[in-house]
């Protein structure tokens, strides 16, 4: 690190360094490379420009590395008279803010009076280059000749070398077999020519090429600066740190933020895309953020592409594999979107409380729906079962009535009612003595043991919530933690704010007259009542009549060896 003294920050759950001046830039090799957030991310897939990212990549193997952006950035700074115009990000520059003298006399030529250079300019530039072509030697032949001496070629060759081994004795040729007008001779001759010719129109093409390259090459350094003074420093803000993605206050995205997906109510901004889905089925699920993969195509253009879009706000209940949704990349340009995998994991430590009761709807839904497949099965095989034995002549045969299976099944049902009626007894006799405000302690604490394990789950993960694991899967290298905090994921993902209007649904159920709502009250208040009172009348509780009544556990008790009296008899 030198003597140089950075300034840092903190944020994203890891310490930072910031680059906010140009003498930040001019020390950059100083740094040390453990302090730097990415140590390597790829050329490809990043929102921004190709052309820039390619003249950074000095190697050229697709990768962007700490050396090759020190590299870049030395260039740079001896470039440019003042390297804080970087922070700009223009794709423009002063004349007189050039310091190599060769790019400044090229920027001048171009800029004329004018005081600065644009690229739009040295676009221009560079398209309009001219040169006279090369002279080429004349065809020896016309073109149809050529081409038939190219199609027949391999044909006529193999003609007279059958006829030199023919001469040797070695084969021979068909009687059949048409031999071709020309001589051998004339043959190799014509053959000569045409190479000569074709190596004469190449080498003319080649000289074109090499002199529209120079033309152009005067123009490439001056492109290359006004390329990287538009895009470096945006470079730096997403690989030295990660300021563009952790600024909200700014609308520029990060270089890997490749849009927004609209779904559910909600506009997901956390938008990545996907280059390798067997990385991410490794990686991904590392990162704790809830994680929707969809597959994207435009069907004007019929560009493709997969996504994964990180969901930091509101419900999953809606979310599932095969929804469609909408995705707008960051040139507003929109896709249509299908959801083909879900990483599931905690949005909010609200949506953590009911997931242990959604679980366990989803898995009773699951055993209702089975049963009742199962049963429908049943009736269907017995009802077919019927219409066979009725076509073959018959009626289906009807099993006898076991009372003595029957009788069994009573008695067990009395004893799983006997056993649930005493572990109530017994939960309330040890209740008896509770005031209104324990009941009230009893009625949280069971709904923390429910709850509690999944929101202390959803806690935890909520503050290790890391999108290094999904970079990674990408292809970047990620030196810290890139975390997203609770107040940090709400900013990515924005939810429907709908005004404060009272609106009137024409197809919404009728409400009741009130007389009719307080009837209803007062009826369930009286029923509510008279059940509390039967329940302390029951379990002695009653404190207005001490009556000497058998008490429930003695009750179920009786019921049971009842029960069990009478399947023995049977």
């Amino acid at each position: 690190m030198a003597n140089y003294k950075w300034t840092f920050s903190n944020v994203g759950g890891a310490t930072r360094v910031r680059i906010q001046s140009a003498e930040d830039i001019r020390h950059l090799g100083e740094l040390d490379k453990k302090m730097w957030t990415v140590l390597s991310c790829p050329v490809n897939g990043l929102e921004i420009s190709a052309d820039s990212l390619s003249l950074i990549d000095l190697d050229g193997d697709g990768k962007l590395r700490i050396k090759e952006v020190v590299a870049t950035a030395d260039w740079l700074c001896a470039t440019l008279v003042d390297p804080n115009t970087l922070f700009v990000q223009e794709d423009r520059v002063m004349i007189d803010n050039i310091a190599n003298a060769d790019i400044k006399a090229v920027a001048q030529k171009l800029a004329g009076e004018n005081k600065e250079i644009s690229l739009a300019e040295v676009q221009a530039a560079i398209d309009a280059v001219a040169i006279t072509p090369a002279a080429v030697p004349a065809a020896p032949y016309d073109a149809d000749v050529i081409a038939t001496y190219k199609a027949k070629h391999d044909e006529i060759a193999a003609y007279f070398e059958a006829l030199k081994m023919q001469k040797l004795g070695l084969v021979t040729i068909p009687a059949e077999t048409v031999a071709p007008t020309v001589k051998e001779k004339d043959f190799v001759e014509m053959g000569t020519k045409i190479a000569e010719y074709e190596a004469g129109v190449a080498a003319a093409a080649a000289s074109d090429a090499e002199t529209l390259a120079a033309g152009k090459a005067v123009y490439a350094d001056l492109r290359k600066l006004i390329l990287l003074h538009r895009d470096f420093c945006r470079l730096l803000r997403n690989f030295v740190t990660l300021e563009d993605f952790y600024d909200t206050k700014q609308s520029v995205p990060a270089s890997f933020q490749a849009g927004t997906l609209i779904i559910d109510q909600r506009a997901c901004r956390l938008c990545i895309r996907v280059s390798d889905l067997v990385k991410h089925d490794l990686q991904a699920p590392l990162s704790g953020i809830y994680l929707i993969y969809c597959n994207c195509e435009n069907k004007q253009t019929g560009k493709k592409l997969q996504i994964v879009a990180a969901m930091t706000q509101g419900e999953i209940k809606n979310l599932s594999v095969g929804k469609n949704a909408i995705f707008y990349d960051n040139d507003g340009v929109d896709y249509d979107a299908t959801v083909f995998k879900i990483i599931d994991n905690p949005i909010s430590i609200r949506q953590a409380f009911w997931t242990p009761y959604r679980k366990l709807a989803n898995w009773i839904e699951e055993k209702i729906n089975k049963s009742a497949a199962e049963k429908d099965a049943e009736v269907m095989g017995d009802v077919t079962a019927n219409m066979d034995a009725k076509v073959e002549g018959g009626a289906a045969p009807k099993p006898a009535f076991d009372i003595a299976k029957f009788a069994g099944i009573f008695a067990a049902i009395g004893m799983a009612l006997g056993m649930i009626g005493a572990a109530l007894v017994a939960v309330a006799e040890g209740m008896s003595g509770f005031k209104w405000w324990q009941y009230i302690i009893v009625f949280i604490v069971i709904l923390l043991v429910i709850s509690g394990p999944s929101m202390i789950m959803a806690w935890m993960k909520l503050r290790r919530r890391n999108l290094a694991p999904v970079l990674n899967a990408n292809g970047w290298a990620v030196n810290a933690d890139t975390i997203i905090s609770v107040p940090f994921g709400v900013t990515l993902t924005q939810q429907v704010q709908f005004p404060l209007i009272k609106l009137v649904d024409p197809f919404a159920k009728k409400g009741m007259p009130a007389w009719k709502k307080a009837l209803i009250w007062i009826a369930v208040l009286i029923v509510v009542c008279g059940a509390a009172a039967t329940c302390l009348y029951y379990f002695g509780l009653w404190p207005f009549d001490q009556m000497a009544e058998p008490q429930a556990t003695e009750i179920v008790q009786e019921a049971i060896e009842e029960v069990v009296e009478e399947n023995a008899a049977l």
